[in-house]
């Protein structure tokens, strides 16, 4: 009896060191999994974070809207943007500034004036390096309202030159001068700027400080004068209202010589057909998606 127990007993031992032998698994024999193993590499652990720093440079497409001001050469500057993709921002921008000057006195003539700037366009802006702030912006000017405003009245004898002919101001009409440049040809204009700073930051964060450079292809500006009141060929008759003193809006020869020295003014004009576009200012973005 005692050796039948001692048998079972043997045979139950062996049976368990037969069943932990084909479960335990040496430590050795452990295989960590593939994205582990990776890890575990300096080679593989920077490229899981280039990739880390890479997914951080990306937001979802029109997820963010950015706002800011700022001041440029066409007036108080106002924006607004949302991201398209990574590489790609779609941007709205307008430009007021209104500003007038009264009783200057220059050359005889009492001037007055009013720069009235009034700009509204959108741009596509590029980033070709996301997590930086370099860009490239191809847009249009679907606004232009650009002008100066002059009005001068001209004191007792003081004179202008149209097309080398002298004309004085008449003592009791006194010649008066009407003027209008506008500062394009196009109301609607292409533009290309450059610049440093996303509004709409890849890297995170709310506020950027962008500044732009570039131009606006508006055309040559345009010049209307026009004239009224009385001027004479001779300084004698201004004082006394004398045979050579003309009414400047309806005599056709003062008229003639006024159309002629527009078209000089213009020719003079001829090279600027571009604006200049300088902005810098300050934005704030957000999500709103």
């Amino acid at each position: 009896m005692k050796k039948s127990a001692l048998c079972l007993t043997l045979t139950l031992l062996a049976a368990s060191s037969a069943l932990m032998a084909q479960t335990t698994v040496s430590p050795y024999d452990l295989k960590l999994p593939a994205a582990s193993q990776d890890n575990a590499s300096p080679q593989n652990a920077a490229q899981l974070t280039y990739k880390a720093k890479k997914k951080s440079t990306t937001v979802k497409p029109l997820s963010r809207l950015a706002v800011g001001g700022g001041v440029s050469l066409m007036g108080i500057n106002m924006q607004a943007a949302t991201n398209i993709n990574q590489y790609l921002n779609v941007r709205g921008a307008g430009n007021y500034f209104n500003y007038t000057v009264n009783n200057i006195t220059t050359n005889g003539f009492n001037v007055g004036g009013k720069a009235n700037f009034a700009t509204g366009g959108v741009a596509l802006d590029y980033y070709p390096f996301p997590s930086h702030g370099f860009r490239l912006s191809p847009g249009v000017l679907f606004y232009n309202q650009n002008q100066i405003t002059a009005n001068g009245v001209g004191a007792a004898g003081s004179s202008i030159s149209l097309n080398s002919v002298k004309y004085y101001s008449e003592t009791a009409n006194p010649l008066t001068l009407n003027g209008i440049l506008g500062l394009n040809t196009r109301k609607q204009a292409a533009t290309i700027t450059t610049g440093w700073g996303n509004m709409i930051p890849r890297k995170g964060g709310h506020w950027a400080f962008p500044f732009e450079l570039g131009a606006a292809f508006t055309g040559v500006p345009t010049v209307n004068v026009g004239l009224t009141g009385y001027a004479c060929t001779t300084q004698v008759d201004a004082a006394i209202s004398g045979p050579s003193c003309v009414n400047m809006a309806t005599n056709t020869t003062a008229q003639s010589n006024l159309t002629t020295q527009v078209n000089k003014w213009k020719s003079d004009l001829n090279p600027l057909q571009v604006y200049p576009i300088f902005s810098f200012g300050v934005t704030y973005s957000f999500p709103i998606r």
